[in-house]
């Protein structure tokens, strides 16, 4: 024997597991069950968002017959702070949760340009890869001092670079330039750190800047001079060389027999170079001394 019992459906009762699914820089996507299972009518349901930065509330409503409902809340900031509360129409229990977004990217190709009394802080606009940015927000400059151990804020600027003086000798910085931050420093995006440690040394930054190039060049310029004078001589003597072997080489050439002396006539020492001067001149053979080879 059996018996089917049939629950009467408890409106009263909140949503149930509700949690994030995904969030991004301007949406979340939420997900819920219903008060009990298997509804056997459209439940209709209130998704209520309060904005904590901005301290606005918005409310949307979601009507579904689903056991599971997924509701995209859009039209969110990046970086935003949200309570986000679901609770049947008729206000009943409610579930609530809180959810950040994503914030804005750090900006990229952060570099530093040393100038003689100041440095220059360069980076790539927001905006290129942040359609969510606009170059009117502006950016703001934080520098963390490793000696003092301390961080300093530095100003904002909408431009794509920064000045920064009144550095101290021996002293090693980190700069982050992010996306400025709105509503009491809530909403920010991601910073992009870069270390400065040229004044580790405790050398002035100017001096050393300033005194790297004409040092290079004191070097460089001396060694590339005698590079060229040593070229030079070198193919001076080689062209010497060389009028030298053509007129040994001529002089051999125009060397000959004479027949009426019935000997071999060779040019003097003096025309090839190489020969001892006081070597005697070979005058000939003669035709009954035998040649001796040894």
């Amino acid at each position: 024997d059996y018996v089917v019992v049939k629950m009467i459906p408890d409106n009263r009762l909140p949503p149930r597991h509700l949690h994030a699914v995904h969030t991004g820089k301007t949406f979340a996507v939420i997900k819920w069950e219903s008060p009990y299972d298997s509804p056997d009518q459209d439940m209709l349901y209130a998704v209520a968002v309060k904005d904590l930065v901005r301290k606005t509330d918005k409310i949307y409503k979601v009507r579904s017959r689903n056991s599971t409902v997924e509701y995209t809340i859009k039209k969110l900031e990046p970086g935003g702070k949200y309570h986000v509360i679901v609770q049947l129409g008729n206000m009943s229990k409610e579930s609530s949760m809180k959810i950040n977004t994503v914030p804005l990217s750090a900006p990229d190709a952060l570099k530093i340009i040393t100038e003689n009394d100041h440095i220059l802080l360069f980076w790539k606009s927001l905006a290129l890869k942040e359609s969510n940015f606009n170059e009117s927000r502006g950016y703001e400059i934080h520098m963390f001092d490793s000696l003092m151990n301390i961080t300093a804020y530095l100003g904002n600027t909408t431009e794509n670079f920064f000045k920064v003086s009144n550095l101290k000798l021996g002293h090693n910085y980190s700069f982050t330039v992010q996306a400025r931050c709105l509503y009491g420093g809530q909403m920010c995006g991601e910073p992009a750190t870069l270390l400065y440690d040229e004044l580790g040394t405790g050398e002035d930054s100017s001096a050393t800047k300033s005194g790297r190039p004409t040092d290079v060049a004191a070097i460089v310029v001396p060694v590339l001079f005698l590079l060229l004078v040593t070229l030079g001589i070198g193919f001076v003597l080689l062209y010497m060389r060389h009028r030298r072997l053509q007129g040994s080489f001529t002089a051999f050439a125009n060397s000959h027999y004479s027949s009426r002396l019935g000997s071999a006539i060779f040019s003097s020492g003096d025309d090839l170079g190489d020969e001892d001067d006081e070597a005697p001149m070979i005058t000939g053979f003669s035709d009954d001394v035998p040649m001796v080879i040894a």
